[in-house]
C-alpha cells in the first residue's frame, strides 16, 4: 500500500500529493460553491469558471495572501438549509492575482462577513478551503467585536486619520482590553496561516491596519519566512503616531516584515521617522530602493499606490447597458449639470464639506440654481459611534436645508442616495456626471476618481467621438475632477483641480471652475488621466510589489539568523555567513609579517567597557598602547570611529607615499560602521596594498558591516595585549593631536 505524505493542510484536504513526474490537469474552480446539508448544492452553470485546485507542490509558487475579510460573498439559502458563497469580484485581493505567474497558486485566509454557526464552522471551513483556496478563521465573537469594532475602528482607523481622542464623546481612548483582543485575534489569523504554509517556498502578503501585529507571530516560528505588509490607510506623522501608548510594539511587528508597502512617499516619509525617532533606525535610498536596517536585516519600503481593474470596468459597463439603463438617468437629468460624490459613510470622507461647498457655489454663482445638481451616493458605513451619527444627521439637515432654498418644481440641486448600490448601478451615474468631487479631509488612496475616468472613456470598442444614446459603452472622452489635497490619489492626478476641504469657498470656486470649463480643455485633462489610469491598474500594482518582495528576500538562504526577544520585542538578528570571531593567533600571525600597520581604535565601549563609570584607562591599557606606539612599524590612532576620518587617514599616508600592508580597526556601536566600510573598501580603491590584511573588528556579535567580532572589552584588550607582545621595544613616543581632529599615538 502506498503510503501518503502532506506538506500542508492544503493537500491534506485536497486528498491530493505531490509526485515527482508533476503533471495532472488543471482545473477551474466554481465561481459559487456550496455545502451539502450546510451549503446548497451546486448550480451547473457557475462550475469550471475560476482558479485551480492543482495539489501544492514545493515547485509551484505560492502565495498567501492574509486580510481581515475573504474577498468572498455569502449568503444563506432561502430555504435555510444552508449558505452559498461566490467571489467578490469587487474585492481588491480578488483582482490582484492579475499581476501573478500563471502558475503562481494563490490561497486566501481571512474571516467571512457573516456568522456561522460553530456546528458548522468545519464543513465550511473544508469547503472554502476545498473549491475557493480560502481559509475562513473564526474569531470567537467576544474578540472579533472587540477587535474590529474596538481597536482597529475606535483607535487605529481614527489616529491615523489624525484625530486625537482629546474627550471621550470624540475618538476612543486607549483601552488595554482592546489591545489585547487585537492581539489575540492576530495570533488567531497566525495559526491559519501555519495551517497551510509551507515556510521554505512560500510568499505571504498582508494586508492593511487589521493585522500590523501578524508580522511577529509569523516570524517567530519561520525565521527566513518571505514576508510583505501594504498599509492600505494613511500613516500618519510622528507627531500623531507617539501618542499611541503601544506605538513601539505595533512598529516594531511591522519589521518583522521583509517589505512595507505605501500608497504614497508621505506616508512612507512619515513612518520612516516614526522608526528613527522611536527605535533610532536609519534608512538608505539607493537606485530607486528605500532599505531600513533593523538587525542585520534590510527591509524594504515600497511606494505604489494601487490601481482600478480595467478588464472588470469595461466588462461591467456593458452589463449597466441592461442591468440600470443609462437613458432614464439622462431623462431624469436632461438639461441639468450632473456633480457626483461617492462615498462610504464615514466621518473622515468630508460629505458634510462637499454639501457646505455646492451651498456656497449656488449662493455665489446663481446662474447654476436650476441646473447644478450634486448627486451624493453614500455607502453603507463599516464602523459605528457618536461621531458617525452626529455626521449622518448633520449631512441629512444639510441636504434638506439647501433643497428647500434652492429647489424649485422639477429640480433638486441635491440627491442624497444612502442605500447599497451595485457596482452597474455606480458605473451608471459616473458615466453621466460632468465632474467628480472627493473632499475626504484624510483617505488612504480612494480608487473613485480612477473608475470614474475610467468610466468616461468607455468601452475599449468603442468610437472614440462616439455618444452612446443606450448606455455607458460609448460617451465622449472628457472627465473632471475636484480632489481633495488630503487623499493618496492626489498626487497620481496632475489634471485634478486640488482644494483643501476645510475651505469651503475655494472649494465652492473649485466646483464652479470645473463644470464651467471649455469642452476642450476637459478632453485634455481627461486624456492625461486615463494614460496613466489604464497602464498604473491593479495588476500593475501587484506585480511591482511583488518584484520587490522577490529581491528584498533573495539573501534570505544565504544569511545566518537567530531570533531573539520577548514578545513584540521579538526579531531576527541577521548575520553574514562570513562574519566570525577574531582569532587572535590569526591577527598575531598576521602582524608579524607586516611592515607598515595602522592601528585606529574606537575608544568608549571598546578598549573601556560602554557602562564603565570612570572612564581613565587602567594602567594595563596604558601600558599595552604604550607598547604598540613604540613599535616603529606602527601608526596608532586612539578614538576614531568615523569613516571620513579613516579614510583622510589613509589618504594621507598614499600622499607620503606609504601604503599599509596591515589594518587593525575596531569600534562598538553605529557610529563606526562607516570606519568598516571605508576599511572594507580599502584594498578595492587601492588606499592600501593589494596584499593587506585587513582587519575590521565589531564589540559584540550584532549585524555590522565589520568581518570579525570580539565579545567584549576584555577580549579586545586581551587581543591587543597578544599583539603588543608581539611588537618590537622602541621608546615611546607622546600622543599628538592629528590635523584630522582625532588624537593618535604613534613613534
Amino acid at each position: 500500500m502506498l503510503s501518503k505524505s502532506y506538506t500542508n493542510l492544503l493537500d491534506l484536504a485536497s486528498g491530493n500529493f505531490p509526485v515527482m513526474s508533476g503533471g495532472g490537469v488543471r482545473k477551474r474552480l466554481p465561481r459559487v460553491m456550496t455545502v451539502p446539508g450546510i451549503v446548497s448544492e451546486l448550480d451547473d452553470d457557475q462550475a469550471n469558471s475560476v482558479s485551480s485546485d492543482v495539489p501544492s507542490s514545493v515547485v509551484q509558487d505560492r502565495m498567501i495572501i492574509v486580510a481581515n475579510q475573504l474577498p468572498l460573498k455569502a449568503r444563506r439559502r432561502p430555504d435555510g438549509m444552508g449558505w452559498s458563497f461566490s467571489w467578490d469580484d469587487e474585492s481588491l485581493l480578488l483582482q490582484l492575482k492579475d499581476g501573478f505567474s500563471d502558475d503562481m497558486e494563490v490561497i486566501y485566509v481571512g474571516s467571512l462577513r457573516v456568522d456561522v454557526d460553530p456546528a458548522d464552522q468545519d464543513d465550511v471551513s473544508q469547503t472554502l478551503l476545498e473549491r475557493f483556496k480560502c481559509v475562513p478563521a473564526f474569531l470567537p465573537p467576544e474578540i472579533a467585536s472587540s477587535y474590529y469594532h474596538g481597536f482597529c475602528k475606535q483607535q487605529l482607523w481614527p489616529l491615523f486619520h489624525y484625530m486625537l481622542p482629546f474627550s471621550v464623546d470624540h475618538g476612543g481612548r486607549f483601552d488595554r482590553s482592546l489591545w489585547e483582543a487585537y492581539v489575540s485575534a492576530n495570533k488567531f489569523f497566525s495559526q491559519k496561516v501555519i495551517e497551510v504554509l509551507n515556510p521554505e517556498d512560500d510568499y505571504v502578503w498582508i494586508h492593511d491596519y487589521h493585522l500590523m501585529v501578524l508580522p511577529t507571530f509569523l516570524r517567530r516560528r519561520f525565521n527566513r519566512l518571505r514576508m510583505g505588509f501594504f498599509l492600505h490607510s494613511p500613516f500618519p506623522s510622528s507627531e500623531i503616531y507617539r501618542t499611541l501608548p503601544v506605538r513601539e510594539e505595533i512598529l516594531k511587528a511591522l519589521l518583522n516584515a521583509d517589505l512595507i508597502g505605501f500608497h504614497t512617499f508621505d506616508y512612507a516619509r512619515h513612518f520612516l521617522s516614526c522608526c528613527g525617532r522611536m527605535l533610532g533606525l536609519e534608512y538608505q535610498s539607493k537606485r530607486g530602493y528605500i532599505g531600513l536596517e533593523y538587525y542585520g536585516r534590510t527591509i524594504g519600503i515600497k511606494i505604489t499606490p494601487v490601481g482600478v481593474h480595467m478588464e472588470q470596468i469595461e466588462s461591467v459597463l456593458s452589463l449597466a447597458d441592461n442591468q440600470w439603463r443609462v437613458e432614464e438617468l439622462k431623462r431624469r437629468f436632461q438639461g441639468k449639470t450632473v456633480l457626483l460624490g461617492v462615498d462610504d459613510m464615514d466621518i473622515f470622507k468630508g460629505i458634510n464639506l462637499k454639501l457646505l461647498a455646492m451651498e456656497q457655489m449656488l449662493k455665489l454663482h446663481s446662474d447654476w440654481r436650476g441646473t447644478a445638481v450634486l448627486v451624493q451616493i453614500a455607502n453603507p458605513a463599516r464602523g459605528q459611534g457618536r461621531d458617525l451619527e452626529e455626521i449622518q444627521r448633520e449631512i441629512q439637515l444639510s441636504c434638506k436645508r439647501i433643497n428647500e432654498t434652492f429647489g424649485q418644481p422639477g429640480y433638486e440641486p441635491v440627491v442624497y442616495i444612502d442605500q447599497p448600490m451595485s457596482i452597474a448601478e455606480r458605473f451608471a451615474f459616473y458615466t453621466i456626471a460632468e465632474c467628480v468631487i472627493v473632499t475626504a479631509v484624510r483617505d488612504g488612496m480612494n480608487l473613485t476618481p480612477y473608475e470614474y475616468i475610467a468610466c468616461r472613456q468607455g468601452k475599449a470598442n468603442a468610437s472614440p467621438t462616439a455618444v452612446s444614446e443606450s448606455g455607458c459603452g460609448g460617451g465622449p472622452r472628457k472627465s473632471m475632477l475636484v480632489v481633495s489635497e488630503f487623499v493618496g490619489c492626489s498626487p497620481s492626478l496632475s489634471g485634478a483641480i486640488r482644494v483643501n476641504p476645510w475651505n469651503i469657498e475655494a472649494t465652492a470656486e473649485a466646483m464652479n471652475e470645473a463644470i464651467s470649463m471649455l469642452e476642450g480643455e476637459k478632453q485634455l485633462r481627461h486624456e492625461k488621466h486615463y494614460r496613466y489610469v489604464s497602464t498604473h491598474d491593479v495588476a500593475y500594482w501587484s506585480r511591482s510589489f511583488m518584484l520587490d518582495m522577490e529581491r528584498t528576500c533573495k539573501d534570505h538562504f544565504r544569511r545566518r539568523c537567530w531570533g531573539i526577544g520577548l514578545s513584540f520585542g521579538f526579531r531576527v538578528v541577521a548575520l553574514d555567513p562570513n562574519f566570525r570571531k577574531l582569532s587572535i593567533d590569526a591577527i598575531v600571525s598576521a602582524y608579524e609579517r607586516s611592515k607598515s600597520r595602522v592601528i585606529m581604535l574606537d575608544y568608549d565601549g571598546t578598549v573601556m567597557p560602554q557602562f564603565a563609570i570612570n572612564k581613565t584607562p587602567s594602567t594595563e591599557v596604558i601600558s599595552i598602547i604604550n607598547t604598540l606606539c613604540g613599535d616603529k612599524r606602527n601608526i596608532v590612532f586612539l578614538g576614531v570611529s568615523k569613516g571620513l576620518v579613516a579614510e583622510k587617514i589613509l589618504n594621507s599616508m598614499v600622499d607620503k607615499g606609504v601604503k599599509a600592508d596591515f589594518v587593525l580597526c575596531i569600534g562598538d556601536d553605529r557610529s563606526d560602521e562607516d570606519m568598516f566600510e571605508c576599511i572594507g573598501s580599502a584594498v578595492n580603491r587601492e588606499l592600501v596594498s593589494p596584499n593587506t590584511a585587513v582587519f575590521a573588528c565589531t564589540v559584540g556579535q550584532k549585524p555590522s558591516k565589520a568581518k570579525y567580532y570580539l565579545d567584549d572589552s576584555t577580549e579586545v584588550v586581551t587581543m591587543l595585549r597578544a599583539l603588543a607582545e608581539a611588537s618590537d621595544d622602541s621608546p615611546f613616543s607622546s600622543p599628538s593631536t592629528t590635523p584630522w581632529g582625532g588624537t593618535a599615538i604613534s613613534p
